[in-house]
């Protein structure tokens, strides 16, 4: 199933919104996170998920602060009317490298597009996300501000990230939105509590971000914790972490077993089964698996052909009511902490 890459089919990325490619491209470890990065051999990587059926392209400000939005600006010159260009605001990052605040503030928002329009190369956003939601201010003030954006024709549709149903409905209601960007895997359901049924109902898109455990569905790791290299935030992730990481490793189990009968890699079931989740729930499901290598790229979409069974999807069922560890060291921005509230 590893194959030679095969063109993926398309879907409709929320109600009015744009015809995408059924997976996207994460970018962001193209420039920060995961350690070093060959530039050539990442820009073979879009190159060639675009010659895959690939048309979503994920970035976002606080990429490398804003230097993965110039890394894409010359491939987005080269194809801008081929692609979906997503990107996003709301992470405020300083010279303090562990600093994140949240910034969705009318006036934030009118800087914080401008400044994406410049580094990407672009006249318009093709997908706007409000990366995180601040809820000390209104929607009518946020997405108002994302709205008038829209009708200055210097973005096409309006996304969010990591918000509640409620929270969608709200945002919704001042603005249609187009996409809902949450983590959403094996190991992360968070997002069902609430927001898939408010996505489904309202006819908006979900683009699941780490869609394979931010590596870890795909088997790769043993021990986590030694195995990361230095520059590789994923040694601070609590899921990566010493016993978490050996008892999460050994949940892989049932996935390995169904992709060693398929002839397939665990990632693809692990992707295989995101994917399924539309058929499951009743709406649009374009995740964006990240990768920065060409054969990575044609695994991925390899598994948009992948149709799990009944006997299959129960069989993965259990996991993620048994992951050791948060997604985040701080979960204090999550759809899931104002949930628990």
């Amino acid at each position: 199933m590893t194959g030679n890459t095969v063109e993926i089919e398309k879907a409709e990325l929320g109600k009015g919104g744009p015809l995408v490619g059924v997976q996207g491209l994460g970018c962001m470890g193209m420039s920060e996170f995961y350690g070093d990065t060959d530039e050539a051999v990442a820009r073979r990587t879009l190159d060639a998920a675009l010659a895959a059926g690939v048309t979503l392209f994920d970035t976002a400000d606080v990429y490398g602060r804003g230097a993965n939005e110039e890394f894409l600006a010359p491939f987005v010159a080269a194809h801008r009317e081929e692609i979906t260009l997503a990107t996003k605001f709301a992470i405020e990052r300083t010279d303090d490298p562990v600093y994140r605040g949240i910034r969705n503030d009318a006036a934030y928002v009118r800087q914080a597009v401008e400044d994406s329009l410049r580094r990407l190369g672009t006249e318009v956003i093709d997908l706007y996300y409000m990366h995180r939601h601040d809820p000390v201010v209104p929607f009518a003030e946020s997405v108002g501000a994302m709205a008038e954006l829209v009708r200055e024709g210097k973005v096409r549709h309006l996304g969010l990230s990591e918000v509640t149903g409620a929270e969608l409905r709200e945002a919704h209601a001042v603005h249609p939105i187009a996409a809902l960007q949450s983590e959403w895997s094996l190991f992360s359901r968070d997002v069902e509590r609430s927001a898939v049924g408010a996505a489904a109902e309202l006819g908006v898109a979900l683009v699941p971000y780490s869609p394979l455990g931010r590596g870890f569905l795909t088997g790769a790791f043993t021990d986590a914790t030694t195995e990361l290299t230095a520059g590789d935030y994923r040694q601070y992730q609590p899921r990566f972490t010493g016993d978490n990481a050996k008892a999460n490793a050994a949940l892989l189990a049932p996935v390995r077993e169904i992709a060693a009968a398929r002839e397939a890699t665990p990632g693809q079931i692990a992707l295989a089964w995101v994917q399924q989740r539309s058929a499951v729930h009743g709406l649009t499901v374009v995740p964006i698996p990240g990768t920065r290598r060409p054969e990575r790229l044609a695994e991925n979409t390899a598994a948009t052909r992948i149709v799990l069974t009944a006997a299959e999807l129960a069989l993965l069922e259990p996991i993620a009511g048994r992951v050791a560890g948060d997604r985040y060291p701080d979960m204090s921005s999550t759809s899931a902490a104002r949930e628990a509230r």
